[in-house]
């Protein structure tokens, strides 16, 4: 079972907190946000919990992991969003269930104009392993972060 983890401090981009987002490899629409962190920002316990999750299911020999498994850690320069900058990661966070939203007070968010992309924040997130099938067939796998709660800290 995976543990829960507090990200480091991210720009928002991609924000589907109030409503689920387009549908994913598996056909379902979800909540979620993808988290853009700095050049430099320590995603060690992040980077520690995925490969502890990617261990547990497919082993200690990552040479033995699925071919084309799918890494949470992106980069940004990878993109040609606003917002994003060379040398840094970035990875998408979704959930079934809508996440708990508040500001840098604790207060729930409710108004939509309050968190949008571009607002800084921080989230509690697990790591996790899938496989996506269609007719019996895997069309995708690897580990992804399932999003709980997300913090504001700053517009």
């Amino acid at each position: 079972m995976s543990e829960t983890i507090m990200t480091p401090k991210f720009r928002v981009s991609f924000p589907d907190v109030f409503r689920p987002g387009k549908a994913d490899d598996s056909g379902k629409q979800k909540y979620g946000v993808t988290m853009l962190f700095e050049p430099g920002a320590d995603l060690s316990q992040l980077q520690q919990e995925a490969a502890r999750v990617g261990t547990e299911k497919w082993g200690a020999d990552k040479t033995k992991w699925p071919k084309g498994w799918k890494n949470p850690f992106k980069e940004q320069g990878d993109k040609a969003y606003d917002g994003y900058v060379a040398g840094g990661k970035y990875i998408a966070a979704k959930s079934s269930q809508r996440p708990g939203l508040v500001n840098a007070r604790n207060e729930d968010i409710i108004d939509e104009a309050e968190f949008y992309a571009g607002c800084y924040a921080r989230a509690t997130v697990k790591a996790f392993t899938y496989e996506v099938r269609k007719d019996n067939v895997v069309i995708s796998r690897g580990i992804g972060f399932g999003l709980h709660n997300i913090q504001k800290l700053a517009d």
